[in-house]
């Protein structure tokens, strides 16, 4: 029997559907010998020199409530890091630490959004942009970017400006979940130009800004500060996903009003996962080195390899993510494939519909595994292609 109370709740959530990537793995996950590359979560440890100050704090009994927006000691920390490696200027007043970077977008969407406003939203790309924006009364437009390398131009832009006339914000995600493409300096400052004449928020997810291959990253943020709402943390760079500590970064009196949502949702974040996220940027400028380091050689061998197979993808020039084209001859539904492969060959690979407009036809594929698991992954992926191709 339906609960009468069903009926009462916020209409929103009618249109907003359970994560299908979490969906997905905690499908899968309890068969036996299954090989996941499905979630986004670094396969190293939090570096000893941050657990040790985690362990510090509870032992010097930091166990009661922190400031709402953060620690003094972590926003500073946090600013230095952030206009250091970045070349921005943000003050510890214009910084707010949340529960993750999830904590951080939904603070900003719930914050600035009003019924009906629109944001465009480049695709594919991490679904939880969809979600927070549409229960937040918004409505997502979409940017399909598959046939352009998967990326957003100005032209791009240009168009949806043109027949949306009610746009709020643009997110912008790079390096990209799920692609893991990313912007030139050139491309960055090309986008910028065509948005500083716009009266809309920017929205940048940049929280795999210290996971790229080449090119130094660039934020958005060095060329519109003044609109820019900047989101990163430590749980990519520093390997710390389970410590839930994320950064919002704007001017400060966007982030006086984006603080009162903050405060209400959460009240703080942990303060001791708040001292141990300080060490992380005070004395973890280079911890990342050495795990990119492995990343770029996983990424080499599973783009030789999937070329080798007859697996297009786009060679990812940043976080830990290969976006590969479903052959021709295989099922271009995606979730039909993924499922038929994890009960025919144990591999577990994430839809590129779960991406929005663009990614069907597609896979996700996680390198945060070890080699070892690559290796079996494509001995999985070959075995699987001799069974549906011949």
């Amino acid at each position: 029997m339906t609960n009468p109370l069903l009926g009462k709740m916020n209409r929103r959530l009618a249109d907003i559907k359970p994560s299908d990537i979490r969906a997905f793995d905690e499908k899968v996950s309890p068969v036996p010998g299954m090989l996941k590359l499905t979630l986004g979560e670094p396969d190293f440890n939090t570096p000893e020199h941050i657990k040790e100050a985690g362990i510090k704090a509870i032992k010097n009994n930091m166990s009661h409530y922190a400031p709402s927006n953060g620690t003094q000691g972590l926003k500073e920390a946090a600013a230095d890091f952030i206009n250091k490696h970045y070349n921005l200027h943000y003050t510890p007043d214009e910084t707010i630490i949340t529960v993750g970077a999830t904590e951080s977008l939904y603070t900003v969407f719930a914050s600035i959004i009003n019924e009906g406003d629109e944001v465009l939203v480049p695709t594919p790309t991490f679904p939880l942009y969809f979600a927070d924006i549409s229960v937040s009364g918004g409505k997502p437009i979409f940017i399909d970017t598959s046939h352009n390398g998967f990326v957003v131009t100005p032209e791009l832009l240009d168009q949806a400006f043109k027949s949306h006339s009610n746009v709020k914000a643009i997110m912008l995600n790079y390096p990209s979940n799920p692609t893991g493409v990313t912007y030139t300096r050139e491309e960055v400052k090309e986008i910028a130009d065509y948005l500083k004449d716009k009266d809309i928020f920017v929205i940048a997810d940049e929280i795999y800004a210290e996971i790229t291959y080449g090119e130094a990253h660039t934020s958005i943020a060095e060329f519109l500060p003044e609109k820019t709402i900047l989101i990163n943390g430590v749980s990519k760079s520093h390997a710390m996903t389970g410590w839930r500590i994320g950064t919002i970064n704007a001017p400060a009196e966007i982030t006086r009003e984006l603080g009162k949502i903050h405060q209400f949702t959460v009240t703080a974040a942990g303060t001791m996962n708040m001292a141990a996220a300080e060490e992380a940027f005070k004395n973890g400028y280079d911890d990342g080195a050495e795990m990119k380091k492995e990343y770029e050689k996983r990424r080499d061998y599973l783009v030789d390899s999937m070329a080798q197979l007859g697996f297009e993808c786009a060679k990812p020039s940043g976080a830990f993510y290969l976006f590969v084209k479903i052959p021709d001859g295989m099922e271009q539904d995606s979730f039909k494939l993924c499922y038929d492969m994890a009960d025919r060959v144990k591999l577990a690979l994430i839809p590129g519909a779960s991406f929005g407009p663009g990614g069907e036809g597609y896979v996700r594929l996680s390198y945060a595994a070890s080699m070892e698991d690559l290796k079996e992954a494509v001995k999985r992926l070959t075995e699987y292609k001799k069974m549906i191709l011949g």
